[in-house]
């Protein structure tokens, strides 16, 4: 489909995520330039122009919207917030409050905004979780409640209790929780990234904006009997290490642990998709015949697309047989800068 100005115009007057990264409107009224997925009015289709990318648009003398930021990533985590992310992972046992907030120069009111929107909780509810997160690992490690408790910050042993009881449904003594998955958010070039991870690897990685990410979630939880917290996890500091070469392009094979999450034959399909070599591409045919079944293009097709481990596990390299780009769960424009990035040529 040849991507029209009346396309780009309907796509950004509907808010269509999948645009993003594809093209930016500039605003000839006001002199802005926007994101496809921008929350401001709409101008009419006369008052504006399109760009393939924000260099264009400035050089052109246009500013970028304050509304949407078109210069960020998308849903990048404000620096603020990243601090206060960090304050939290090198002490679990501080009890931030509003006051806390304010005194390091931020409104409550906003902190509880973004924190509701990226992780479906209050950030006084996020601190809990984190906190609870910590002590459940220090329990399976063989620590006494009590200790547990007072490390973490809790005042009182009873506290402790129904804390632990409210988030895992059961006494510390008594919880039947096999384990806990650790999230963790992920700046990349391409858009924030939700990675979790167990204590044998990386179990997913997903761009934030992903559609089926909550399903996802879900499945990995329901498969574990795990209660999925953000937290600390070793792999991450791998993770994050080696996803940063990579998109300097200084990283080409990844070593980080993986510990997927699917059916023996989806693991197959997925060990083959580690074994495309970067700069490369194959289709789903050519999948199939690996695997050993030349019929089974539709049940690799359908694998690949519940991969959960995006770039590691790179379904991205998997085109169609004419040589096009396929769907992508991340989105098409970050199929086509990935390959892009990994200067992969297209037949």
């Amino acid at each position: 489909m040849k991507l029209t100005e009346k396309i780009m115009y309907e796509a950004s007057y509907t808010k269509d995520v999948s645009f993003e990264g594809i093209f930016w409107m500039g605003v000839k009224t006001t002199g802005i330039f926007c994101r496809p997925t921008c929350t401001a009015r709409k101008p009419k289709f006369e008052n504006v122009e399109f760009f393939s990318n924000t260099k264009d648009a400035m050089m052109k003398g246009y500013r970028p919207c304050k509304v949407c930021k078109p210069l960020e990533n998308l849903n990048v985590t404000p620096q603020s917030i990243k601090e206060l992310l960090q304050e939290i992972s090198e002490d679990p046992s501080l009890k931030l409050k509003d006051d806390d907030l304010v005194k390091r120069g931020l409104e409550p009111a906003t902190v509880r905004r973004w924190f509701l929107k990226h992780h479906g909780i209050t950030f006084h509810a996020f601190q809990r979780m984190f906190k609870l997160n910590t002590a459940f690992k220090k329990l399976r490690q063989g620590e006494s409640v009590t200790d547990v408790a007072l490390d973490t910050g809790y005042e009182s042993l009873s506290g402790f209790n129904e804390s632990f009881k409210n988030i895992f449904g059961a006494s510390p003594k008594n919880s039947k929780i096999e384990k806990i998955i650790d999230l963790k958010r992920i700046e990349t070039k391409l858009g924030t990234m939700i990675a979790c991870a167990d204590e044998n690897g990386i179990c997913l990685l997903e761009f934030s904006d992903r559609k089926a990410l909550p399903t996802e979630l879900k499945g990995i939880s329901k498969h574990y009997n795990a209660n999925i917290v953000q937290g600390e996890n070793p792999h991450f500091i791998t993770l994050e290490n080696e996803l940063s070469e990579y998109f300097e392009g200084k990283r080409k094979i990844f070593t980080v642990p993986l510990s997927p999450v699917g059916t023996a034959f989806q693991k197959q399909v997925w060990k083959i998709l580690q074994e495309i070599p970067y700069g490369a591409t194959r289709n789903y045919q050519e999948q199939a015949d690996i695997l050993g079944n030349p019929k089974s293009v539709r049940a690799v097709a359908n694998a690949n697309g519940f991969n959960k481990i995006s770039i590691i596990i790179p379904c991205h390299r998997v085109i169609g047989s004419s040589g096009q780009l396929t769907g992508y769960g991340g989105g098409m424009w970050r199929k086509q800068k990935l390959l892009e990035l990994e200067q992969a040529i297209l037949f």
